[in-house]
């Protein structure tokens, strides 16, 4: 196994919990919320930082301003020119490329197709759903009801899709920003996982 796997994925579509599955699977890593930590440590941000910027767009150049000012103190004038989105985003486009460049592992959101686009043994794979089957699975998962499961469906979506569309130079959840795109309400988790561990090897096959 060689393959470095990305995993771009509409909130709900169950996208997480199928990168843990595939990597499971193949026996490697898979890093979502894990790659916050890993940036913290090697960029010195504190956690919480990232987390706050987390998959989203940049917010007003202002508020990052007086946010930076805040955070460093003294070095405020050498960060002053760049929002601290950005640095946050290029904290982990950094740590993206470390974790990839260790070996197999599967990574999932935060524009790690973009980030590893250069590289050959990486397969790029984007997960979404129908809204029924994504509506009931936020539903259990955040024990809310139909109508806020939607809105928070819509809203986590357009978070990610500006933080993608902003920071990369694709389009998310367009087809051709990808390997492969697949609905999991189709297979369900367990099918999708099957299909995924089977491109996989095919890809690695092919490609020995």
């Amino acid at each position: 196994m060689n393959t470095v796997i990305t995993i771009g994925r509409q909130f709900g579509s169950a996208g997480r919990e199928i990168g843990e599955k595939v990597a499971a699977y193949f026996g490697i890593k898979c890093y979502d919320k894990e790659l916050l930590s890993r940036a913290a440590k090697e960029s010195g941000f504190c956690e919480e930082m990232l987390e706050n910027h987390d998959e989203r767009p940049t917010s007003s150049f202002l508020y990052n301003l007086v946010m930076d000012t805040y955070s460093f103190g003294y070095n405020a004038s050498h960060f002053v020119d760049m929002p601290i989105s950005h640095k946050v985003f290029l904290a982990q486009f950094d740590a993206i490329k470390k974790i990839a460049s260790e070996g197999p592992c599967v990574i999932v959101g935060r524009c790690a197709d973009y980030a590893l686009n250069d590289l050959k043994n990486c397969v790029h794979i984007f997960i979404y759903g129908d809204e029924e089957t994504k509506t009931k699975r936020i539903m259990g998962k955040y024990n809310v009801d139909a109508a806020k499961a939607k809105d928070m469906c819509i809203k986590k979506d357009k978070q990610r899709q500006s933080y993608y569309n902003y920071y990369s130079s694709k389009k998310w959840g367009r087809a051709d920003s990808y390997d492969l795109c697949i609905n999991s309400s189709v297979l369900g988790v367990e099918g999708t996982v099957k299909l995924l561990v089977q491109y996989v090897e095919d890809f690695e096959a092919k490609n020995q």
